[in-house]
C-alpha cells in the first residue's frame, strides 16, 4: 500500500515538472518574440497555456483524492498541499507570459523605442529563478530555494530602472506614450513571474522544514502582504 502511494506522489511530482517546463518555455518564447518584434510563437504559447491549465486541474483533482483516500501525515501531507499551491503559481506564470505576448501586439504597432537592456536581463533572471526553484523542489534543497528569494531583488531593481527610463522617454516625447506603457506593463509581467517563482521557493522551504517564510521575505510589499496582488495590465482571471 505504501509503495503504491509513493508512486502516486511521484506522478504528482512529474506532472508539476511538466507544468514547470511548459511555463519556462512560455517565458522564453514571449520574451523572444518581444525582442525580435514578432508574434510568430503566439499559437505555441496558447497551446502551452492550455496544457498548463489542464495539468493544474489534474493535479488539484489528484491531491484532493489522495488526501481523502490516503489520509497522509506530516511530510506527505505537506507535499500534497504544496503541490496544489505550486501548480497554481505555475499557472499564473503561464498567464503572465500570455499577457506579455498580448501587450507585445500593441507595442509592435509603432517603431521600436531605444534599446532597453533590462528587459532581456529580467527575462533571463526570472527563467533562472523558475529553473532553480523547481530544482530545489526536486532535490528538496532549502539553500537553493533561499537563493531564489535573493534573486527577486534583482528583478525588482530592473523593473524600477525600466519604469524610470520609460517615464523620462514619455515625458520627452508624448508620441511614445502608448509604447512606453506597453514596456512598463511587460516589465510588470516579468516582475510578477519572479514573484511567483519566489512563492514556489517559499513552498519548498515549507515542505522541507515545515517553516512558513511567506511573510518574512520582501518586506517592501507591506506588513503581512504576500507578493501576489493583481495590478492593471493583468488578465482578470490571473
Amino acid at each position: 500500500m505504501k509503495r503504491h502511494f509513493d508512486e502516486e506522489l511521484s506522478q504528482v511530482k512529474e506532472r508539476l515538472l511538466r507544468m514547470g517546463a511548459n511555463a519556462e518555455k512560455m517565458i522564453h518564447l514571449s520574451a523572444k518574440d518581444l525582442l525580435a518584434r514578432t508574434e510568430s510563437d503566439r499559437a505555441e504559447l496558447e497551446r502551452l497555456e492550455k496544457d498548463v491549465n489542464a495539468i493544474e486541474m489534474e493535479i488539484d483533482d489528484r491531491v484532493v483524492k489522495l488526501i481523502a483516500l490516503r489520509q497522509p501525515m506530516a511530510t506527505d501531507l505537506r507535499f500534497l498541499m504544496m503541490a496544489s499551491r505550486i501548480a497554481g503559481e505555475l499557472e499564473r506564470i503561464a498567464d503572465q507570459s500570455i499577457n506579455i505576448i498580448e501587450t507585445t501586439h500593441w507595442y509592435l504597432s509603432g517603431p521600436p523605442l531605444k534599446p532597453i537592456m533590462d528587459l532581456p536581463l529580467m527575462a533571463e533572471i526570472v527563467q533562472e529563478m523558475l529553473r532553480d526553484c523547481l530544482d530545489a523542489f526536486v532535490r528538496q534543497d532549502v539553500g537553493a530555494a533561499k537563493r531564489v528569494l535573493e534573486s527577486d531583488d534583482k528583478v525588482d531593481t530592473c523593473k524600477k530602472r525600466i519604469f524610470d527610463e520609460m517615464i523620462a522617454t514619455m515625458e520627452s516625447d508624448p508620441q511614445t506614450v502608448r509604447r512606453g506603457v506597453c514596456i512598463v506593463l511587460i516589465s510588470r509581467n516579468l516582475e510578477r513571474i519572479g514573484d511567483h517563482a519566489t512563492n514556489i521557493a517559499e513552498e519548498v522551504i515549507y515542505m522541507v522544514e515545515a517553516r512558513d517564510v511567506r511573510h518574512h521575505h520582501g518586506e517592501a510589499t507591506g506588513p503581512g502582504e504576500r507578493k501576489d496582488g493583481k495590478e492593471f495590465g493583468e488578465n482578470p482571471g490571473d
